[in-house]
């Protein structure tokens, strides 16, 4: 398949050049973190506060409370520990060691367990030290919980009981109070609506942030601008003219030393459920009424509630699971999953599934969507892939040159490589001939890619995420009734595979692009999946 390359205007690159259009400050605030000393800290958030700084987004009096079990880390202590992960970063370039100077004064840490009631004093206490020259309408708060699903519940209960965050019902009232949430948020239905029912009998909507780091992803908010700023796009976003579309979320690394936690989870409740529902919605979406967090999530809501429902009848045809055996990933054999550390040999923990949605509205009523996800294979990819209806009848060619064109496909790239790309058809050059003779025909992509048009400038996702809990900002999180709606539509296929193991389970070799099933359930729709 043949490439172009698309180019950012010259209006907007004398606009931008290699920086983004600028974005909010954030409003002057407090940062706690539970689970400071633990991977996600070191590896996503301590980077992405850097990162904040760096671009001055972040407002002088900002401050960060780190709080973990080892009561006798130190100040200084935590801060050489935060200037060894962001030299350890994927996601920090250069680290300017002024800006870093200046940054870590505004770091500190505590020792106490979260889940206790008589560590909130010691919280309390260093964050009357942190804030004692700050006005009193200018003590805004948020908690990150950073922590295992497990001790959620507790630590929201704590943080009410103890004074630290109170219910605020007006989201314009200072000093404001958040929590923000990691997924995942529950196990199942019941246990989500649970954990709803709990934080919001303690603390407002507005105040809550359940973070999917997907929703930070430049590719994902452009989404919304792709269909909804485009005219070109938007006339044939519905069942007349798309065929299908394909979501896929492909990782190379394997469950390695998470093995405990994965047979819990399982790529359903690790990637589908959250990350690949939200992708779904926002492709199928209608227009918001406007570009405000309500608006939007609304219209998300509307689409998983309009997702055909599973019964244990139609859960056979439409969803495929499967486990990766050994293999070989760049050259190295790398073993199969049951053969992972705390992986049971009986396993039926699926670590790939391909699962066929039906949206039955007016836009969408009859488009199959089909979303993926595995480990172990070949390329790490996130991409949403639109399939245009074939022309009804291509006359080029009477020896059959170009009958075998693919359809129009719009692929937008989530990760990595973030951009979008058009693939269309177009004669090849040559000799004039008669209209009787044959036409060459191929296909090309229209490609375009953040890093080309802006400069490797595009924001990791918990950069965006992070300011806009600063800012107050939710578009980007998930409401309580979105999350409900998306594990509605999951338990079903959740219990039917708990209840009916798979004997033999379906494999796929670590290194390959899943099982022989998951090609069968989408090969009638223009020959199968799209290798990315």
């Amino acid at each position: 398949m043949h490439g172009l390359t698309m180019h950012i205007s010259p209006r907007d690159h004398a606009q931008y050049g290699d920086k983004t259009p600028p974005m909010s400050q954030a409003e002057p605030c407090t940062m706690v973190i539970f689970g400071a000393t633990g991977d996600l800290t070191k590896r996503k958030l301590f980077p992405a506060l850097y990162q904040l700084a760096a671009e001055h987004l972040l407002a002088p009096r900002f401050a960060v409370l780190a709080v973990g079990r080892e009561a006798s880390i130190t100040d200084e202590e935590f801060r050489t520990r935060m200037r060894e992960a962001l030299r350890e970063s994927d996601e920090v370039k250069r680290v300017d060691e002024d800006v870093w100077k200046e940054f870590e004064k505004h770091i500190f840490f505590v020792g106490g367990d979260a889940t206790d009631a008589a560590a909130y004093e010691g919280i309390k206490k260093k964050l009357d030290e942190i804030e004692s020259e700050c006005e009193p309408m200018t003590r805004n708060r948020f908690f990150y919980l950073a922590v295992p699903p497990s001790v959620f519940k507790p630590i929201v209960q704590l943080l009410s009981s103890s004074g630290l965050v109170p219910r605020i019902d007006d989201p314009n009232q200072r000093p404001w109070a958040r929590v923000v949430v990691e997924k995942p948020f529950g196990r199942n239905l019941a246990t989500a609506h649970e954990l709803n029912q709990l934080v919001l009998s303690l603390f407002a909507e507005h105040q809550v942030y359940r973070i999917d780091h997907y929703l930070g992803k430049e590719t994902v908010q452009n989404v919304l601008v792709l269909r909804f700023a485009n005219s070109i796009f938007e006339p044939l976003w519905n069942r007349r003219w798309v065929s299908h579309v394909e979501i896929t979320a492909a990782e190379t690394v394997g469950v390695e030393a998470r093995g405990k936690y994965y047979e819990e989870a399982g790529v359903v409740r690790d990637i589908i459920q959250n990350h690949l529902l939200q992708l779904l919605a926002l492709t199928a979406m209608e227009p918001p009424a406007s570009m405000t967090a309500d608006a939007v999530r609304d219209e998300k809501v509307k689409v998983l509630r309009s997702i055909r429902w599973f019964s244990p009848e139609t859960i056979p045809e439409n969803a495929v699971r499967a486990q990766y055996t050994a293999g070989t990933m760049k050259g190295e054999a790398v073993p199969g999953y049951r053969d992972e550390p705390d992986v049971a040999k009986d396993s039926q923990t699926p670590t790939y599934a391909a699962i066929r949605f039906y949206v039955d509205n007016w836009r969408w009523k009859g488009v199959p969507f089909f979303v993926r996800s595995g480990k172990r294979m070949p390329k790490r990819v996130s991409e949403i892939v639109v399939h245009f209806q074939a022309p009804p009848h291509l006359m080029f060619g009477g020896n059959g040159a170009g009958r075998d064109l693919e359809p129009n496909v719009l692929v937008m790239r989530v990760q990595p490589n973030e951009g979008v790309s058009l693939n269309f058809a177009v004669k090849v050059p040559g000799a004039a001939v008669a209209l009787t003779a044959a036409i060459e025909v191929t296909s090309v992509d229209l490609d375009f890619t953040y890093a080309e048009a802006f400069g490797e400038i595009v924001a990791p996702a918990y950069e965006t995420l992070l300011l806009d809990v600063m800012i107050g900002e939710q578009t980007l999180f998930t409401r309580s009734d979105e999350v409900e709606a998306a594990w509605r539509l999951i338990d079903p296929l959740l219990d039917y595979w708990a209840s009916h193991p798979a004997n033999p389970m379906p494999t796929y070799p670590a290194g390959s692009w899943g099982p022989k099933e998951a090609d069968a359930l989408i090969e009638q729709m223009n020959g199968g999946w799209r290798k990315p």
